[in-house]
């Protein structure tokens, strides 16, 4: 693999991730709803559902995802049937600010991470930017070992990039609304995107 294959790929993929979609709406809306370490913790679910999209590619199973749909139908209904759950307790939670800082626990950051995996492997998007973009752009066949290291970081180092400025604004603005009747607009506003994209993502 030359570099020019992977500042290709990088540039590209750079494009597809900051192009808003799913992932991104939902990152937002979790941030606004939840502050920055659970979003963090889901902009981590979000790109590994990435690696696994670029492994599988790498591995030769493009062919399969292309004709073996249910188990990615399967997976796209779970990430929706998250998001709505998420949605629901945004709606229901408690909206003081002492509220917010309980909801910074460990459990909501793994189940954060969760939620942002079962984001990206059901969004269409995501699946044809590595099923169908990625061969053209990397010479699958000429990938060793290294190469796929070098990928995996290169994936990651791009796709923190673009989703960190997102998670780190939206939590600051949610870090200054200290009035709890500005929390509940907030909060239900972030509970209608998520639902919203859930609707989405069942949709595509």
């Amino acid at each position: 693999m030359t570099l020019t294959s992977l500042i290709t790929y990088a540039g590209a993929l750079f494009i597809a991730a900051a192009i808003p979609g799913p992932g991104m709406t939902a990152i937002v809306a979790r941030a606004l709803g939840s502050g920055f370490r659970p979003t963090f913790f889901m902009g981590l679910g979000l790109i590994l559902g990435d690696l696994v999209y670029l492994t599988a590619v790498i591995l030769g199973l493009a062919i399969l995802a292309q004709n073996f749909t249910t188990p990615f139908l399967i997976i796209k209904y779970l990430g929706a049937a998250y998001l709505c759950y998420i949605a629901w307790k945004l709606w229901t939670a408690g909206l003081l600010r002492q509220d917010i800082e309980a909801t910074r626990g460990g459990a909501t950051g793994g189940m954060a991470f969760l939620s942002g995996l079962l984001v990206t492997l059901g969004n269409p998007k995501t699946m044809l930017f590595y099923v169908a973009l990625v061969p053209t752009l990397i010479p699958l066949r000429e990938v060793g070992l290294s190469d796929y290291a070098v990928l995996v970081v290169t994936t990651f180092v791009v796709l923190i990039a673009v989703l960190l400025p997102y998670i780190l604004l939206a939590s600051k603005a949610r870090e200054l609304l200290k009035k709890p009747r500005t929390l509940q607009a907030l909060n239900r506003s972030a509970a209608g995107i998520l639902a919203g994209t859930a609707a989405y993502i069942a949709a595509r």
